[in-house]
């Protein structure tokens, strides 16, 4: 049984990385019927289905994954991603912030929550995220592109805000 679970895991996973998602997914529903409560399942499975665009029904498997284990780091940040997606930002950050409880190294969790702070329109606080994210991982891209966008947004509000006042 377990030779065929991990066969099973490798094949979706080959899947995935082909793009081939539907396949994946039913690799993934095989591996569901022989272990109803395998959390690596279903949190791949809500991350196969994220990625075909099917956000709802993602999250419903990253919270069985979480009915199982309220502790699981991929599954609060793929979850709090996949409500990010939905413009669900206060909810993802719920997400991040449970996630950063459980590791406070996290740099994606970091990035991550800055992207949804971002979206709320609190960039300097966005800011303060992405670089805390680059003090754990200098070389993580999503954090060093997003710091750089904050930044400039930043100054350009404080150049208006400066010509705003001279006129």
């Amino acid at each position: 049984m377990e030779k065929k679970l991990v066969k099973l895991f490798e094949d979706a996973f080959d899947y995935c990385e082909e793009g081939n998602y539907l396949q994946a997914l039913k690799r993934y529903d095989e591996i569901l019927t022989i272990e109803p409560q395998n959390i690596g399942a279903l949190i791949d499975k809500g991350t196969t289905l994220q990625n075909l665009g099917k956000l709802k029904t993602s999250i419903k498997f990253y919270d069985k994954a979480l009915s199982l284990n309220p502790n699981n780091l991929d599954a609060l940040v793929n979850k709090g991603s996949a409500l990010h997606s939905l413009g669900l930002f206060s909810q993802a950050i719920d997400c991040y912030d449970l996630s950063l409880k459980i590791d406070k190294k996290c740099a994606m969790t970091f990035a991550y929550k800055g992207l949804s702070l971002g979206e709320q329109g609190r960039v300097k606080e966005a800011l303060k995220f992405f670089k805390k994210a680059l003090s754990i991982d200098k070389d993580y891209d999503i954090a060093k592109i997003s710091k750089d966008i904050a930044q400039d947004l930043l100054k350009s509000i404080k150049k208006e805000q400066l010509k705003f006042k001279t006129q």
